[in-house]
């Protein structure tokens, strides 16, 4: 029945989806050419809080559609000291690509709009690439170690767009998102990289160390998020596209920003151990809170 359900759902689900992607993209890009051909500092602010406001609608809108067509409530976990006015770094897990329109739309009346570090491949998405682009998201660019032992000075790139990103978050309340496994996790993925967690990948801790390095005096604190989908884990986006979305939990941790989260990672080998430590043993709890919740439901 779920799948003569889906014939119906899908398409017309899609089509709402993309329709408002499209119509919030196209709006930010417009925003993104001006602030391109009038580089004023007071006109960009007022477009860089625009640009904000239009993200944060897409993400709204987009999960009124999901609770719509999946008739569920999405169940979350926010504390109330979060303020839209304030800076915040949020580690997160990565199950699906509906992850990032979540982040975006539990931004209402909680946290800045958020920027996310994107693969450089997603500047070609229709839409999501030019849009990402005008609301000034870094695309980051990965090297293998065979590109980097043919050209050393590739090492350390992926630095210089965080470290030149986060200088242009300084100047107005933002919230940064870093996917820190690196990639969708998937049962493959979890054997391949040995993960010792049983929900997770293990984390990279190099672009949040620079993050807390470049901006940690501004950050209020860091919100570690658990997005979650109890009965939907294998293939979340196509579910929730279909109908079938059975439940969804976001579960929002608040973690002091504290002086020993910040140093110098690539120089100081004291601080990257325990830097590293530190992220292993958050994802240690998370991996249980994660637990729990599937236990509960």
């Amino acid at each position: 029945m779920s799948w003569i359900k889906a014939l119906f759902i899908f398409p017309i689900h899609f089509t709402l989806q993309m329709s408002n992607l499209a119509f919030w993209a196209i709006l930010i890009v417009i925003v993104g050419l001006i602030k391109l051909v009038l580089p004023f500092p007071t006109l960009t602010r007022y477009l860089n809080a625009l640009n904000a406001k239009f993200e944060v609608a897409f993400g709204v809108i987009s999960i009124w559609f999901i609770t719509f067509f999946n008739r569920i409530d999405i169940d979350t976990h926010i504390p109330g000291s979060i303020s839209p006015e304030g800076w915040y770094l949020i580690t997160a897990n990565h199950r699906s690509y509906l992850d990032i329109i979540l982040l975006i739309g539990c931004a209402k009346n909680h946290y800045p709009a958020p920027k996310f570090f994107l693969k450089q491949e997603l500047i070609w998405l229709p839409f999501v690439g030019l849009g990402a682009w005008a609301l000034d998201m870094p695309f980051m660019r990965r090297y293998s170690k065979a590109d980097i032992a043919k050209n050393p000075a590739l090492k350390g790139k992926d630095i210089a767009t965080t470290q030149s990103a986060c200088k242009k978050y300084r100047n107005t309340p933002t919230t940064i998102i870093n996917f820190v496994e690196g990639t969708r996790f998937t049962t493959s993925k979890h054997i391949q990289k040995n993960s010792p967690y049983q929900h997770l990948l293990p984390p990279k801790a190099a672009g949040i160390a620079f993050t807390l390095a470049t901006m940690g005096d501004l950050f209020n604190s860091m919100l570690d998020i658990s997005i979650i989908y109890p009965k939907n884990s294998q293939w979340p986006m196509m579910d929730m596209l279909c109908g079938n979305m059975k439940s969804i939990i976001i579960d929002v941790k608040e973690i002091p920003v504290t002086a020993q989260m910040r140093g110098n990672y690539q120089e100081d080998n004291i601080f990257r151990d325990d830097f590293r430590c530190q992220l292993n043993t958050l994802w240690e709890e998370k991996d249980l809170r994660i637990q729990t919740f599937l236990k509960d439901n």
